[in-house]
């Protein structure tokens, strides 16, 4: 085992110690608006840290009290898991079998190349044709239809991140399978699947993400509580001539924290999955 001198060590813990707090840093100073009271937010010079802690903000933002902005709020949250979880699965779905065929058919591998060259174009060039496909579906301002929508964006990434899992399990496991008599679905469900679970959960953990994230579709295809998501519930409070950075903040932390929950229970597979180079055994 190589030895590390004792001012490597160091260096690199200072590294790693910096690296931290450049990633925390702007989450801690979200926390702390959301807890300052507006005096405090536009006091010059700053103050770093309050005088006193406000934490009515988050009671007014999860309040479900009829034509309030805690209302609106609760809506838009529930819009966006629902949104982001049918996607999901709904990728996760057409990934498996697509990123397997790809995967064990590496001359069909072009089909797959070019799907993804779809990314090399601006969301707002696909914009119109996905609007009209919609309004004549009966699908704009609904959850189903932007799912739908998100879709086209997940389903390309999460077939290459299958595919990728997929071509690290070899093929001669899948073929003795066959041999001892096994059919393709039973094959897939016993063995294969399994041995790609790791890359599975990342793919579902990325495409929740981006899903989650995701603005300008949801902008454009939605127009009210019925089917708007978190993130343009969150630009609609600093839509005013006069913005709350206290409530938006506090918006911020409360937006943050599905996604922190959902890596942190999935944290074993995500590393898993992105780090593994081949199957044991």
């Amino acid at each position: 085992m190589e030895r590390r001198s004792p001012a490597f060590s160091i260096f690199i813990h200072l590294c790693a110690l910096l690296l931290a707090v450049v990633i925390l840093a702007p989450l801690v100073w979200l926390f702390v608006m959301s807890i300052s009271p507006a005096a405090d937010l536009s006091a010059k010079p700053l103050r770093w840290w309050p005088q006193t802690v406000d934490f009515s903000r988050y009671g007014l933002l999860l309040s479900t009290v009829a034509n309030s902005a805690g209302a609106a709020f609760t809506a838009s949250l529930r819009n966006s898991l629902v949104v982001s979880g049918m996607a999901t699965v709904a990728a996760i779905a057409l990934a498996i079998p697509a990123g397997w065929a790809v995967s064990r058919t590496p001359s069909t591998g072009w089909s797959l190349s070019l799907v993804i060259a779809t990314y090399m174009l601006p969301p707002v060039a696909l914009a119109v044709p996905l609007y009209m496909g919609l309004a004549a579906l009966g699908l704009l301002n609904t959850v189903f239809g932007l799912a739908l929508v998100y879709l086209t964006i997940l389903a390309p990434f999460t077939t290459w991140l299958m595919k990728s899992g997929f071509d690290t399990i070899p093929r001669e496991i899948e073929s003795a399978a066959m041999m001892d008599g096994a059919g393709l679905w039973q094959t897939l469900r016993i063995i294969t699947l399994p041995l790609a679970a790791p890359v599975m959960g990342t793919a579902a953990l990325f495409a929740f993400l981006l899903a989650w994230d995701e603005f300008f579709y949801a902008l454009l295809f939605t127009s009210d509580q019925r089917a708007k998501t978190l993130t343009v519930a969150i630009a609609d409070l600093a839509g005013g001539r006069v913005s709350d950075y206290g409530l938006i903040a506090t918006a911020g932390v409360l937006a943050a924290l599905p996604p922190v929950l959902i890596g942190f229970i999935m944290q074993r597979a995500l590393i898993s999955g992105l780090t593994s180079g081949g199957v044991k055994g």
